[in-house]
């Protein structure tokens, strides 16, 4: 009984693993980021990003919403300029099971084994800040986990990469 409560759990901490966004930032420490107050998306770098019009609105429709609690406000003449980047994979698991039982007829012992292939999408999403009138980079964070195709979970998804990312920014130093 102990062994089955323990392998839920593991099986439970495994799948909440799997949902989570792992997010890294690195930043120039020469850059003084409390000169920093407004912002605008540099358009060449959103362009860029090879994802539908429609997830590119809901990224930036998230970074306004994080900017914004931050105290940081949209204008036409920024301090710093936001850029995405993204890329996306399937990470593929295999799982290989073996059966080992009693029946009810004279041949027990080990049973046939079956390998079990799951890919699931995952992608990873950069966010860079770049200081308005050098035109250097200042600050990157970077975002990677499990994707869903699901409508209405996307917004919610994608709100979690942007909001995880952007806890690191402006960097603490």
């Amino acid at each position: 009984m102990k062994t089955l409560k323990l392998l839920s759990i593991l099986f439970v901490l495994t799948l909440a693993s799997c949902g989570s966004v792992r997010v890294n930032a690195d930043y120039d420490k020469k850059a003084t980021f409390t000169n920093y107050k407004t912002y605008a998306y540099l358009k060449s770098g959103i362009d860029k990003a090879e994802i539908s019009d429609l997830d590119k609105k809901r990224i930036l429709y998230s970074i306004d919403e994080v900017m914004s609690t931050k105290g940081f406000t949209k204008s036409e003449n920024p301090d710093v300029l936001i850029s995405i980047f993204t890329k996306e994979r399937d990470r593929v698991d295999v799982y290989q099971n073996y059966g080992f039982g009693w029946g009810w007829n004279p041949w027990w012992g080990m049973g046939m084994g079956y390998t079990n292939v799951t890919t699931t999408p995952e992608g990873t999403l950069f966010i860079d800040i770049i200081d308005a009138k050098t035109k250097e980079l200042v600050w990157q964070g970077e975002g990677s986990g499990n994707l869903t195709n699901n409508t209405e979970k996307k917004d919610a998804r994608i709100m979690e990469f942007v909001s995880k990312i952007l806890e690191q920014y402006p960097p603490k130093n």
